[in-house]
């Protein structure tokens, strides 16, 4: 769990710390005393072995106390007494905070390093060869899927709405579609595209002729002068009724009929007006702010999308459905296809370096400056404490080979001082 100043603690990680760390002092500390003993014992004995004993204890000593000092002073003052450069970590933790940050700045933030690190790491090999393992593939697209329907329900319709009514159609309110309309109509024409439509609209209007043929020729009637006999009229309605099913009925069945280049015609004069003639391109744009205006077009917008919504969220919802299982086909293959073109993971790869190193030089400072950030939040004193807690157990290593490397020196001392001449 998380202190209060940030650090990370672990109630019984950090009471194995502290018992580790008070065992290793007490022994720094009984080795202290076991000098201080052994030179009172000897004290006064300047020949013989008991002179080196003495000297070696005198020594050990010393260097015990200066170790203890040399430790103490990183963490707190000695014995409490404001010795200038003591309680280091508590007094210069913002100086060491941002050396740290400097040195992570300055060591891992290189982009030669990085490259060099993505390079070696191989990870689009990595990514293929995971996903080729088992059911990996099945594994990923169903957290995808999920992850991506659970977003897809959370979109509130609220926000939205307020997208459509505040961005998107104010902006094709402003932005010019006559051109770009010319453009794709232009296009279909040319391609085509727009004789299913004529098909099923010529489908259409006669199946409504051949439903609707009282309708039809009541229409007719109607518009008859009045001194034409009923029988006349009646008649001649059911003729032109007749003869409009033909009428459709031939130009659905001939590609080349005459009707059917009168459209075509039209629809390329309509896309070449839409583009270069300014009078049409006026009409177009003032029927495009009528319809967007209408408050109607935003209730079927979001109309629309509420049923996208729900026809794409039950696509991803359903486990063993057509978009999971083809989304799952597509991942082995792509994995399968990186494995195989050691090109192509070359390039991926490369594409992976430019994008961390486009992200560590755009935001590698302020990364970087977490780490000053965080250790200035903290409290000097609690600082101390947890970073003792961390090293401190090595630490007390420096106090124990300081008193047995001191008592060696002092034995050495001992025999160069016996050795030289008065």
């Amino acid at each position: 769990m998380s202190g209060a100043l940030g650090f990370v603690v672990d109630p019984a990680v950090d009471a194995q710390r502290r018992a580790d760390l008070r065992r290793m002092r007490m022994l720094a500390t009984g080795l202290l005393v076991v000098a201080a003993v052994v030179y009172l014992l000897t004290r006064g004995q300047n020949t013989g072995w008991l002179g080196f004993v003495n000297a070696g204890a005198e020594a050990s000593m010393v260097g015990a106390c200066a170790d203890w000092f040399a430790v103490t002073a990183i963490f707190r003052h000695p014995l409490g007494l404001p010795i200038p450069h003591t309680a280091l970590i508590p007094r210069k933790k913002e100086m060491l905070g941002r050396s740290l940050e400097e040195f992570v700045g300055e060591n891992f933030m290189r982009e030669d390093i990085i490259r060099e690190r993505v390079i070696d790491a191989e990870p689009t090999r990595r990514v293929a060869d995971w996903v080729l393992v088992d059911a990996n593939a099945k594994r990923l697209v169903d957290e995808v899927a999920t992850v991506s329907a659970h977003a897809l329900e959370r979109i509130p319709d609220a926000d939205v709405q307020a997208v459509i009514e505040q961005a998107v159609l104010p902006r094709l309110m402003k932005e010019p579609v006559s051109s770009l309309a010319g453009g794709l109509l232009d296009q279909v024409v040319k391609d085509n595209a727009h004789v299913g439509l004529v098909d099923l609209a010529l489908d259409e209007i006669g199946l409504w002729l051949a439903e609707n043929a009282d309708v039809f020729e009541s229409l007719i009637t109607r518009r008859a002068p009045t001194w034409v006999p009923t029988a006349l009229n009646d008649l001649v309605a059911r003729k032109v009724h007749t003869e409009a099913l033909k009428w459709l009925a031939d130009i659905r069945r001939d590609p080349q009929h005459e009707v059917r280049d009168a459209i075509d015609t039209l629809l390329r004069d309509l896309a070449e007006n839409l583009q270069h003639d300014p009078a049409t391109q006026e009409k177009a744009e003032r029927l495009k702010e009528r319809l967007l205006s209408h408050p109607q077009v935003s209730v079927t917008a979001m109309s629309l999308w509420i049923s996208a919504r729900g026809v794409m969220v039950a696509a991803l919802r359903d486990i063993e459905g057509p978009l999971r299982t083809r989304a799952v086909e597509e991942v082995v293959a792509l994995a399968e296809r990186l494995l195989a073109d050691r090109e192509l993971r070359d390039r991926i790869d490369q594409r992976i370096c430019d994008a961390a190193v486009y992200a560590v030089a755009r935001y590698g400072t302020e990364l970087t400056a977490v780490i000053s950030q965080t250790v200035d939040r903290w409290d000097g004193k609690e600082t101390a404490d947890r970073v003792e807690l961390q090293v401190g157990r090595d630490l007390q290593f420096i106090r124990i080979n300081g008193t047995l490397v001191g008592g060696l020196i002092g034995v050495l001392i001992h025999a160069v001082s016996i050795l030289l001449p008065s």
